[in-house]
């Protein structure tokens, strides 16, 4: 009697995206691409044209993506080979998206990590990689992720929000408060990633200039006061099993001189930064950082996984920067070097998140 064979999960892998992020994510898409178990999984590649078109191709077919990693965010560019496309009208979600038993969305910023797509899945009742909606939007938008970690009791820095209103109607009264946080400031959008849009200002001149390039990204803006530490950063995990989120062993980002602060072409190309993992720091501060890193994953009720990134101050201080619902997730991105390090490689990170996913209950949870 021939045993029936047992029927594979389906994985779709959405990527790319309609915002300045786009090769961030097709960069990441394509690693995962390479590494997902295909004797474990069908796979359905799905990539989201910068003008919003939805792009299929053969959950079969091994391809690459290729794209240039340019703040100016090149056109989807896939796939290679023979794989053949179907280009849907924007607007149209694809119908094998209800075939799927769980997405894997490599999606970063607005239209992908905010809670868009992730509102989209739970109306369609399909399970997905990630956090859900509340935790993808609040972790977004980084004026309200820091009230929530405040107001867990996390130590964050001082900062001010510039609204779009306000800079639009009565610019000298906003220049005049944000400059009580003192020079310098960092700029940045307050609904963006992977360092798009950020400066460094160091005058009432630079700071007008650094909200209009933040502004290009997004109307609401981000200043935040600078805080003179070595930047440290954490990936946590969602257990398996009913137990507590854990975190990885922490790793110190060091910018080569050649960059002021870590910014997007720091972060995307290489010989720019070294990543010392484990952090050379005492052990209680290593302790310190992971208990953090899990309490600011669950103060904003994070799934999947999560990258929290720390400043460890001169005086032995810790400050809470920012946390990363789908952080960078190419194979030699933090999150993934620190679980490598951790004793998680990469494809077994990946393997993890889609059972985690794939373990999680459908509506409200």
């Amino acid at each position: 009697m021939n045993e029936q064979r047992e029927r594979r999960p389906r994985v779709a892998v959405v990527f790319g995206g309609r915002n300045s992020e786009h090769a961030v994510s097709l960069l990441g898409a394509g690693s995962v691409l390479s590494v997902i178990d295909r004797d474990k999984y069908d796979v359905v590649p799905v990539g989201i044209t910068q003008d919003g078109r939805w792009v299929l191709a053969s959950g079969e077919q091994r391809y690459a993506i290729e794209a240039t990693v340019d703040e100016s965010g090149p056109a989807l560019a896939l796939p290679t080979g023979e794989a053949t496309l179907v280009a849907l009208s924007p607007g149209r979600i694809p119908e094998e998206l209800g075939a799927v038993d769980v997405v894997f969305p490599v999606l970063h910023g607005p239209f992908g990590e905010d809670g868009t797509i992730q509102g989209l899945l739970e109306m369609a009742g399909v399970r997905y990689v990630g956090s859900g909606v509340l935790a993808s939007s609040v972790g977004m938008d980084k004026e309200y992720m820091k009230a929530v970690l405040a107001a867990a009791g996390l130590p964050i820095g001082r900062y001010a929000v510039v609204r779009d209103r306000d800079w639009r109607l009565d610019r000298e009264r906003v220049l005049k408060e944000v400059q009580g946080l003192g020079w310098p400031v960092f700029v940045k959008p307050a609904r963006a990633g992977s360092s798009q849009g950020i400066s460094k200002a160091t005058s009432p001149g630079e700071l007008a200039e650094a909200i209009e390039l933040a502004r290009a990204h997004d109307p609401k803006v981000l200043v935040e006061a600078a805080v003179e530490g070595r930047e440290i950063e954490c990936a946590v995990l969602e257990s398996l099993d009913d137990a507590p989120p854990v975190a990885g062993v922490p790793g110190e980002v060091l910018i080569r001189d050649d960059h002021e602060f870590y910014d997007f072409t720091a972060k995307y190309t290489e010989g720019h930064i070294d990543l010392d993992v484990p952090a050379r720091v005492p052990a209680e501060v290593t302790e310190r950082l992971k208990s953090m890193a899990v309490r600011a994953f669950e103060a904003l009720s994070c799934e999947g996984l999560a990258r929290v990134d720390f400043f460890h101050t001169p005086d032995g201080g810790i400050v809470l920067n920012e946390i990363n619902t789908m952080p960078g997730f190419t194979a030699t991105s933090v999150a993934p070097q620190l679980w490598a390090a951790s004793g998680l490689p990469y494809p077994g990170l990946v393997d993890r998140l889609i059972q985690l996913a794939l373990r999680r209950s459908v509506g409200l949870r």
